[in-house]
């Protein structure tokens, strides 16, 4: 399936750029470029599942390395396409075509992501370093929307944010062992866990923050710990690829 693959995610690659520049044209083209990448995405999506498939059930960490990295394709693609009805008609030095150009970008790292988890598939020798490698790029991308001043449509109780920290515990734990065993399959592991770890941590801690009986002085601190946080975690999973 890896030539199907990298096929589609060509096309993909294309489709973005018709995105974009559809933003400057007529809402036909930009409806045209729309449906274009929403079809294919679909595609990429089953070649990749197929793809995922047909390493056996043995291996069920690499299955889920193949499927994160679609996924974080189809977010990334949903971002881009809120991002370009947003600047639709918008002059060139408007926010919103930085913000457009910032999507676009990020799509075309996860779709390069995706493309070389696919290729690191086939080599057991690199597997698990580009499974930790992808996920260092989707916490680095996570990071950046906790970052952003975007408000959570939702919040939640404090307790839920305590909660998710264990998540990280554990983690850190499993992240300590690859490092030490240094076996592929555990790092694959450790680079799955992590990526839901912190994505967990993170959407907890912003809802907690955004809480109605949190006081501005505790949802700016709460934030603060939880970029440090995620950072000293971003900081262990370096090393660990490192090693």
């Amino acid at each position: 399936y890896r030539e199907n693959i990298l096929k589609t995610a060509k096309a993909l690659v294309e489709d973005t750029k018709l995105l974009v520049s559809g933003a400057a044209s007529s809402q036909d083209k930009l409806a045209q470029a729309a449906q274009s990448s929403a079809n294919t995405i679909t595609q990429l999506a089953e070649v990749v599942k197929l793809g995922a498939a047909s390493l056996g059930s043995d291996d069920p960490e690499t299955q889920v390395v193949l499927i994160n990295a679609i996924k974080d394709v189809a977010k990334a693609l949903s971002d881009l396409i809120g991002a370009t009805k947003g600047a639709a008609s918008k002059p060139a030095d408007d926010p919103s075509m930085y913000q457009l150009k910032g999507a676009a970008k990020v799509m075309v790292t996860n779709v390069t992501s995706l493309l070389k988890t696919v290729k690191a598939v086939e080599d057991e020798a690199t597997r698990g370093t580009r499974a930790l490698e992808a996920t260092i790029e989707y916490i680095k991308q996570e990071l950046t929307v906790f970052q952003s001043n975007e408000v959570p449509e939702k919040t939640s109780s404090p307790e839920e944010s305590i909660r998710m920290t264990k998540g990280i515990t554990m983690a850190t734990a499993k992240a300590v062992a690859a490092g030490n065993s240094c076996r592929q399959e555990d790092v694959i592991a450790t680079a799955n866990l992590s990526r839901k770890a912190v994505a967990d941590m993170l959407t907890a801690c912003k809802q907690a923050s955004y809480h109605q009986e949190v006081s501005e002085e505790v949802r700016e601190r709460a934030l603060r710990f939880g970029t440090e946080c995620t950072l000293g975690y971003l900081e262990l999973l370096e090393h660990v690829l490192l090693v």
